[in-house]
């Protein structure tokens, strides 16, 4: 588990493919890992990624296909910018929200403004993600935990302190940016308990939960 709140950027500095899969080399930046031994999870980018290569100042990890079709990571580049985090302590302070490192999608900036010292960016994201989107609620952006300002169909709105855009990637962003979008894990949770009794019922070969809902069997 994760909170959401960045403690150091780094960069992806070496990428193997393997198969399908890739290897990731990751430098870490000012992250410290003392403590992290292999098969921690560190969030990078707001992915949750297991150790399986530790160095100094840097630590390897596995990407899996289904990890590569829904994050940003399938067009990952040497000398990329990534968010870190280490997995959360019992001891620790949790001061953003619940944050499973689970990414849902893919969601692209659309805009970039200046407002006073802050920035305000609009973003687009997947639509079968839209609907756990709410105005004031809690969002994953490339690890980052923030909260949504306003909401208009698959388009949401963050207005970014300079605090975070100096201690995160976001400073980077600008129109066309893609990035991982975790969305609120209570949010995905009430929408499986709402279904009651049809959460045991299979879903016909092929069919997909959007179909199910627009031909009314999940009401």
């Amino acid at each position: 588990m994760f909170t959401g709140i960045v403690a150091a950027v780094g960069s992806i500095s070496k990428i193997k493919p393997t198969g399908k899969d890739i290897s990731l080399t990751v430098n870490t930046g000012k992250l410290d890992l003392s403590d992290v031994q292999l098969g921690d999870s560190i969030a990078t980018n707001g992915v949750c990624l297991t150790v399986t290569d530790l160095g100094a100042n840097s630590f390897s990890a596995d990407l899996s296909v289904e990890t590569l079709k829904l994050s940003s990571f399938a067009h990952a580049k040497v000398g990329g910018l990534v968010n870190l985090e280490k997995a959360m302590m019992p001891q620790s302070r949790f001061g953003g929200h619940i944050v499973s490192g689970h990414v849902d999608g893919v969601a692209t900036v659309i805009s970039r403004h200046d407002l006073g010292r802050a920035t305000e960016f609009w973003l687009s994201c997947p639509p079968e993600l839209a609907k756990y989107i709410a105005h004031k609620g809690s969002i994953t952006v490339d690890g980052i935990s923030l909260t949504v300002n306003e909401v208009n169909g698959c388009e949401f709105k963050l207005t970014i302190v300079p605090h975070t855009s100096g201690e995160t990637t976001i400073t980077h962003f600008k129109a066309g940016t893609q990035v991982n979008l975790e969305v609120d894990l209570i949010a995905r949770y009430l929408e499986r308990l709402l279904l009651g009794d049809k959460a045991a019922e299979k879903a016909p070969s092929g069919v997909t939960m959007s179909l199910l809902a627009e031909s009314g069997f999940l009401k």
